[in-house]
């Protein structure tokens, strides 16, 4: 898929030039361009309108937050109808490639969750509409334009063309009646699993988790991710020699993981199903509360606890974008200022919901939000927001991420270590 995506985008760039990301008004299109209107335009036109919010629909808790809480407020506020479609990036970019290669004015999608090399590859291959971030009350109201990982996604400018959805930071958990001490480097995880064969795993990449996972064995192993500056050219052969440490330790550990390494689960869903079934001692996530809220669900026991390793683990900011040929720009809009309202976002929060990070800046929260917020639990099994924040260590340039998938498989899946 990656590969496809990557032919598509080159003849996708070829055909489109330097076009504008800007859509072209369509005759009788009554909402373009909401940039050009009021805000309470843009929510009068949004009325009886409906949403298709393209995501990712690996975790049940929340799609069932956007279906439940996001949708009901949307229709009770603003009288628009939310329409969760659940597909990847890699499905809903090459979508979008299909549409504007055969200039599609008016597209199936509105709105999408999205962020790192997927987001890069979306700007570059023009298929977002924009600036349209400044335009979005609760982005002006409570957000930190100026912070790094706000004004850039895995280095890359956002520029406008998207906004904050809710911030990531990678964590491990194991039940603590089977593993009292977790490994907190990579090099107490190899020694551990020589002890415990069989009893770890990872996703295979290109899982969004099973990369994350790689790169923070890279940071350990391959000079921290100041040996990775920001770049929108990686050369193949350089970054894959830099790599060495990082292909000797995944070849020495490959023997002593889950099914020797024959065979890796396909996604993140699949590793926490092993993790419940008691097939695996230790999972992993880019979600530091989802494991309290997969307790609360009865899914695991109360005994799970969440850890990060000594050197700090790699945290980002997920996103919200518009494409270039959203039929319903005026709804997107208003959802994308929904989803980062002080309401939605503390629900979000809630262990019980999602436990997505917020996304806002605490310093501009109203005192009773503000009071809000600090009274939420996070959950039993998820570390104190101090915790997680000493211990974040940014993410490196997209450009970097597909080279590096694309390494993983030919020095660990295809060479056999």
């Amino acid at each position: 898929m990656k590969k496809l995506l990557r032919i598509l985008l080159t003849l996708s760039v070829l055909l489109t030039g330097c076009a504008s990301n800007s859509s072209v008004p369509t005759p009788g299109q009554v909402q373009n361009n909401p940039l050009d209107k009021e805000w309470t335009t843009i929510l009068s036109e949004a009325k009886g309108t409906t949403v298709n919010f393209y995501m990712w629909g690996g975790d049940e808790r929340t799609n069932t937050w956007v279906d439940a809480v996001v949708a009901s407020s949307m229709l009770k506020e603003y009288g628009v109808k939310v329409n969760r479609v659940p597909m990847g990036p890699d499905e809903y970019l090459n979508k979008l490639i299909g549409e504007k290669q055969a200039n599609k004015q008016e597209g199936s999608i509105d709105l999408v969750w999205i962020n790192g090399e997927n987001f890069r590859t979306a700007r570059q291959a023009n298929l977002l509409w924009g600036p349209f971030a400044d335009k979005v009350p609760n982005y002006q109201n409570y957000v930190d334009k100026t912070a790094p990982d706000i004004a850039n996604d895995f280095g890359f400018p956002v520029e406008g063309y998207e906004v904050p959805y809710g911030k990531a930071q990678f964590v491990f958990a194991s039940d603590t009646t089977k593993v009292k001490n977790p490994p907190k480097s990579s090099a107490e995880l190899l020694e551990w699993l020589k002890k415990h064969p069989g009893r770890f795993t990872y996703p295979e990449l290109p899982d969004f988790t099973g990369s994350v996972f790689v790169r923070q064995l890279m940071y350990e192993l391959c000079g921290g991710y100041q040996a990775f500056p920001y770049t929108e050219q990686v050369n193949k052969a350089t970054l894959n020699k830099q790599l060495q440490p990082l292909w000797d330790y995944l070849g020495a550990a490959k023997g002593y993981l889950w099914r020797q390494g024959k065979t890796y689960p396909s996604s993140i869903a699949a590793l926490h199903q092993l993790f419940a079934d008691g097939e695996v001692d230790i999972t992993m996530s880019y979600n530091p509360a989802i494991f309290s809220g997969m307790i609360e669900q009865g899914l695991l026991p109360n005994s799970v606890r969440t850890n990060l390793w000594n050197n700090g683990t790699i945290g980002n900011t997920h996103f919200l974008a518009i494409p270039f040929n959203a039929a319903n720009k005026n709804g997107a809009l208003a959802l994308a200022d929904f989803m980062l309202s002080p309401e939605a976002q503390l629900s979000k929060y809630e262990p019980k919901n999602w436990g997505d990070l917020i996304s806002l800046d605490v310093n501009k929260l109203d005192p009773q939000s503000l009071k809000d917020l600090e009274g939420i639990n996070p959950g039993i099994a998820t570390l104190s927001t101090e915790e997680l924040q000493t211990h974040r260590l940014p993410e490196i340039s997209a450009a970097y991420i597909p080279v590096i998938e694309e390494l993983w498989k030919e020095q660990v899946i295809q060479s056999g270590q």
